[in-house]
């Protein structure tokens, strides 16, 4: 119509055109942060083992390891905060790739072939999320004391100081056989997780290669259940054998 301004198409948003967005929300961007999160995540999963088999070196040191922990003050939230926001960003990117790639392999044919693929990687969303709703139990377990209140009122005398009895609380919470159980296949399901997931972090690195895929989904499966043998003999040497009753 003569006289009339021309319709401009909408623009994108700053934000929507920004290269750094456009490569995080990218399929390379989304694997890349699922891998460095995955990294970030076992490298705490292996810390946290290390200090937690003080256990079995008596009553004073897993309680010197907790006080130490302690004595950070706000650093050791600092790192429970990034901890939390390195789960939460490892789970959202995942599940953007698994929708993703829903959409690139629709469903066309009456007899669908499953993928050749071992019973670690087709079970990585499920176990991930099992693994999710563990966490939060351990931390309302040991670390708020929402389950059982009664374990922060546990004291002990490290060096001449008042802390909490670390020690004695786990004892104390694993001694119920459904606590323990559910520990143990929880830990179970962490080690499947980490089986494919470990392997999978050195492929969207660049870190492989076909010589070597085969080599490391192996080291990544002794690494999986070695952590899992670590994180379940503390439950298990309680409630089984009575260590540190």
């Amino acid at each position: 119509m003569a006289g009339s301004t021309p319709t401009k198409s909408p623009t994108k948003s700053s934000a929507a055109s920004s290269p750094a967005l456009r490569w995080i929300f990218s399929s390379l961007g989304k694997k890349t942060i699922v891998a460095v999160t995955g990294l970030v995540l076992v490298g705490f999963v292996v810390g946290h083992l290390l200090g937690n088999l003080t256990f079995f070196f008596g009553p004073d040191a897993l309680n010197t390891y907790a006080m130490k922990l302690q004595a950070l003050g706000p650093l050791l939230w600092v790192a429970r905060i990034g901890l939390l926001a390195a789960v939460g960003l490892h789970i959202f990117f995942t599940m953007l790739l698994w929708k993703e790639n829903q959409a690139a392999t629709p469903q066309k044919y009456a007899i669908k072939a499953p993928m050749k693929t071992t019973i670690f990687a087709r079970t990585m969303r499920l176990s991930g999320l099992i693994v999710l709703a563990f966490v939060a139990f351990h931390l309302a377990h040991f670390t708020l004391g929402l389950i059982n209140p009664s374990y922060a009122k546990l004291e002990t005398t490290i060096n001449g100081h008042e802390v909490h009895d670390v020690y004695r609380m786990v004892v104390l919470g694993f001694q119920n056989p459904f606590v323990s159980a559910f520990y143990v296949l929880s830990l179970a399901l962490v080690a499947f997780h980490l089986s494919h997931g470990v392997a999978s972090l050195f492929q969207t690195l660049g870190l492989t290669s076909q010589t070597l895929r085969p080599k490391y989904e192996i080291l990544a499966k002794v690494f999986a259940w070695a952590l899992f043998a670590g994180y379940a003999a503390i439950p298990l040497s309680i409630f089984l054998f009575g260590f540190g009753r």
